[in-house]
């Protein structure tokens, strides 16, 4: 197991009594809500531009309705994983994977943009109750360091190969049916689990919760929700008091919740986990790694569609080899950190996401879709060998019992990361390509204000225009598009350098694993 170089944390011990292909057939189970989370969130990207023709989306709505859904769960994580503590993960599981069906069912007759917010919305209040339980239930199943780092590779496996898949599921959805039927794929991975989780998977818990306390489930929500905001609507509006005040009140919230937990004899949370600067450094690993990441395929989806004009299928199709590259990297960096230092592991994986970042922005996306594609393999192999290592370092530096706390942080930076990438990084193409908008002389009026909205507006206008005008705004709006995406992936690029950087300082002392 990795030895984390401060302050140690106490463990307990824990057996897994089971035989061992009880335990593998209980990991397995747990790959249906990873992938149901995966799929529907690809899925949805790969929607959007049909989405946005046939609701009639405004860019900030196109926005809210990628973020509701990751702004309610990070809210709610860390709430959701001290429930399972005290209730039992597996069935908190199965309400979850059970209500997150049903809600993708109603989402997907959504008749507009306000009431498919809110079906996000109600997605994430179940999905919250979903990833804390299974990455704290393979805590418990596996508690052999070897055979848990080689369960938490397939664990993010199931992330890339749910990314994977959603892609085609998506597209050829789209292309065959209607985009709402990209939520429906979510009922028939429900029924694997359903039947054969409540045999097949061990029930555990914390043996010592201690009291509830309720102050604290409300303090974690009023910490989350305002910052997660108010950065969103900084990136979307700009910088001003209104996002400010909510940042500034969810931060007081938060310092609230830290003192109500040091004084408590069971908390909520044990801040005592933020200490160890293993554990810190890793959730920042992960958060950058999927900001990396699923920015950078909210731009592309629509790169592939909307400037090369590929189907929705086809632009998915492209994209497959890249995500299963995520896998194969995830996979591939369990033996490796036997001979080189997880640190060290973490820091190139973060490396190679800059590169990508680098290939991006310096590339000329007018010659086709290389680059960016390129740019894409180079993130997925980043982010499958760091996020696994990472989430090894999370989960060996807690006791088994608070598995689920634990994981519920862990779980909170992965959406945070995935929240920052469509928020900060989506919403600055967004007001880019605004702002390099040149519309052709004559058009004005609503078509006008569609266009300047977004990409996909804009090329659904230009279908309406005579051919001369149709013409010039399509190619003012494909520039103004890359533009967008020159500068976004710039910014990617800074980022990842510097979290490449910060890994390799604070992890560099631990050692190989045994």
């Amino acid at each position: 197991m990795f030895s984390p170089s401060t302050t140690q944390l106490p463990r307990i011990p824990s057996a897994s009594n089971t035989a061992p292909w009880r335990d593998w057939a209980a990991l397995a189970l747990l790959m249906f809500p990873v992938l149901l989370v995966a799929v529907d969130n690809t899925a949805l990207t790969f929607a959007l531009p049909e989405i946005a023709r046939k609701l009639d989306v405004g860019g900030v709505q196109l926005l809210w309705i990628v973020d509701s859904y990751a702004l309610v769960l990070a809210a709610l994580l860390v709430s959701m994983g001290n429930l399972g503590d005290r209730i039992g993960r597996r069935r908190l599981l199965l309400i979850g994977s059970t209500g997150f069906a049903a809600v993708s069912a109603a989402s997907a007759f959504a008749p507009s943009p306000e009431w498919l917010i809110a079906g996000r919305a109600g997605l994430g209040i179940f999905g919250a109750m979903l990833m804390p339980s299974t990455l704290s239930l393979i805590r418990n199943i596996f508690p052999d360091p070897n055979r848990r780092r080689l369960a938490v590779a397939i664990w993010a496996a199931g992330f890339s190969g749910g990314a994977a898949l959603g892609p085609i599921f998506g597209g050829w959805l789209v292309e065959h049916f209607w985009w709402g039927a990209v939520f429906l794929v979510a009922v028939p991975l429900l029924l694997p689990l359903l039947a054969f989780g409540p045999f097949l998977i061990p029930e555990s818990k914390d043996s010592n919760p201690g009291k509830a306390d309720v102050p604290s489930v409300a303090l974690s929500i009023l910490a989350m929700a305002p910052v997660v905001y108010g950065i969103k609507e900084a990136a979307v509006h700009g910088f001003g008091p209104g996002p400010a005040a909510f940042i500034v009140f969810g931060l007081a919230m938060g310092v609230v919740f830290v003192r109500r937990q040091r004084s408590l004899v069971s908390p909520m949370l044990d801040v005592r986990l933020f200490r160890n600067k293993v554990f810190s450094t890793a959730i920042t690993a992960n958060i950058l790694s999927l900001f990396s990441m699923t920015g950078f395929i909210y731009f592309f989806a629509q790169h592939l569609q909307l400037v090369e004009g590929q189907t929705p299928m086809e632009a998915g199709i492209a994209m497959v080899p890249a995500l299963l590259a995520t896998i194969l990297a995830g996979l591939v960096v369990v033996p490796v950190v036997k001979k080189i230092r997880p640190g060290l592991v973490v820091a190139a994986g973060l490396t190679l996401n800059a590169v990508g970042y680098l290939v991006a922005a310096a590339g000329n996306h007018g010659q086709g879709p290389g680059y960016l594609l390129t740019a894409l393999l180079l993130l997925a192999v980043g982010v499958g060998s760091s996020e696994t290592i990472s989430n090894d370092l999370i989960l060996g530096a807690v006791p088994a019992d608070k598995a689920g706390a634990a994981s519920a942080i862990s779980e909170t930076g992965y959406e945070l990361g995935s929240l920052l990438g469509t928020a900060v990084l989506g919403s600055i193409l967004t007001a880019s390509y605004q702002q390099h908008l040149l519309l052709p002389a004559g058009l004005s009026g609503h078509p006008a204000e569609r266009s300047r909205e977004t990409l996909a507006g804009a090329m659904d206008t230009a279908a309406t225009l005579p051919q001369p005008m149709a013409e010039a705004l399509t190619a003012a709006a494909r520039s103004a598009f890359e533009s967008g995406v020159h500068i976004t992936a710039a910014i990617g690029l800074v980022l990842m350098a510097g979290a490449a950087v910060l890994a390799a300082v604070v992890l560099r002392r631990i050692p190989a694993a045994k």
